[in-house]
């Protein structure tokens, strides 16, 4: 008797046992799709990022030199940068929410094909709509690089959504940085036909975009095969008022960052030389330092969003900016260079946020928000740097900085924003 109901038992015993590894087994594999941060990938796709964005930041550059050789007036340069911009902002959303339907993993290196014939296309033009033609050409490669690689950002993350977004935005931030350094030693001294040398970068991101295509491609094959669970779209259970109203709130605080941006990299060059008599390698100088602490920024936005929490991220980016916003255009040109490198860095550390953010707000919709969120930070910086290119025609350069400073003052609506993360917490509860 004994021998039987020891039996049963250690039958029983088995018949859980193996139940336990057979689930252990069929999660495995979605387990490790969703838990592994995969570094490579994460790497190679912000270095892609500073390429295309490195590519990108040349033309803003070169716009001394445009305006010298083709006699522009500040109407016409923000007219380039409406069009290379808007361009891009009105094809973002739609190539992301094409690609949340129909992957498609080799159109980053088409992207980027786009990126080269712009770049190609600017160092030959000869005229201002050609000029116009060529920004178009590079928009156009930014509207489908931007969306596809911050949703392979996102697939690399292993759950760290905030870190991978600041590791891939660094990319784009670094390669900003560098191109107006680039321009004051390589395109400058020699001129626009040198534009042409950075085809070669343009190559080798296709190249790269080609390897990274080739692992979305079978990240997605793998996924399919584990069936996902559905913790990776967690609902917040928030109503769909109150998500269109915080994805508004978050349209607001984009225009006030992007807007702010945009009047410091593209006349923040010609305020120093109006306002300093700086030569112009030296104020391209100055430049550099001010999107170099965009990329600081930009790389302690995300990580700090995981750990703290998103909105306060925002919050405190956005609004905490403002008492050196104020100060800047009554700054001397120490305290500028001082006061500009902290106003990149804090603003900066708000997009990450406000993308991983937006991206919870609309599980399984990260292309269509990733395209919507940078189109809109592009459309933004378009926008507002053709407007304030006619302010400062019409007024002066050092007016407009007093105008734009009071901009951050549209961070207070962070305050309605939902506590996402404590939404979702109680959803995985």
């Amino acid at each position: 008797m004994y021998r039987k109901q020891d039996i049963a038992r250690r039958a029983g015993s088995l018949t859980v046992y193996s139940e336990e590894v057979s689930t252990a087994q069929s999660s495995t594999p979605a387990r490790s799709l969703r838990g592994k941060t995969s570094y490579a990938v994460l790497s190679t796709i912000s270095f892609c990022h500073f390429l295309n964005d490195m590519i990108q930041s040349l033309l803003p550059a070169i716009y001394p030199l445009l305006k010298g050789n083709f006699h522009l007036d500040f109407g016409q340069i923000g007219l380039i940068t409406f069009v290379n911009q808007v361009t891009a902002s009105v094809l973002q959303p739609i190539v992301g929410w094409f690609t949340d339907k129909r992957p498609q993993a080799y159109s980053l290196s088409i992207g980027m094909a786009f990126t080269l014939f712009g770049l190609v296309m600017l160092s030959v033009a000869s005229s201002f709509p050609a000029i116009l033609a060529a920004a178009a050409m590079v928009g156009i490669g930014s509207a489908i690089f931007h969306p596809e690689s911050s949703r392979v950002a996102r697939m690399a993350s292993g759950g760290q959504h905030g870190f991978a977004q600041s590791i891939f935005q660094v990319g784009g931030n670094a390669g900003s940085a560098t191109g107006p350094l680039l321009a004051a030693f390589i395109v400058l001294p020699h001129g626009q036909v040198s534009l042409a040398w950075f085809s070669l970068a343009a190559l080798l991101g296709m190249a790269l975009l080609g390897k990274v295509g080739a692992w979305t491609q079978h990240y997605r094959t793998a996924r399919a095969k584990a069936q996902a669970s559905h913790a990776d779209h967690i609902e917040h259970n928030l109503s769909a008022a109150r998500v269109r109203f915080s994805i508004a709130i978050l349209i607001a605080l984009v225009f006030s960052k992007f807007i702010y941006v945009a009047s410091l990299t593209s006349y923040y060059t010609f305020y120093l030389i109006n306002k300093f008599a700086v030569p112009v390698q030296t104020a391209q100088l100055y430049l550099f330092i001010f999107l170099g602490a965009i990329a600081v920024g930009t790389l302690l936005g995300g990580p700090i969003g995981d750990r703290v929490g998103r909105k306060y991220v925002i919050w405190s980016s956005i609004l905490g900016v403002l008492p050196f916003t104020l100060a800047l255009p009554y700054a001397n040109l120490w305290w500028t260079a001082v006061f500009s490198a902290i106003i990149g860095m804090i603003l900066a550390s708000a997009f990450p946020a406000i993308v991983v953010y937006a991206q919870e707000l609309l599980p399984g919709k990260v292309g269509m928000i990733s395209g919507l969120f940078f189109g809109l930070a592009f459309g933004v910086a378009g926008i507002g740097a053709a407007l304030l290119g006619e302010l400062a025609d019409r007024t002066s350069v050092e007016f407009v900085y007093r105008v734009c400073s009071f901009l951050p003052l549209i961070g207070l609506l962070t305050a309605f924003l939902p506590d996402i993360e404590g939404a979702l917490r109680r959803a995985k509860a």
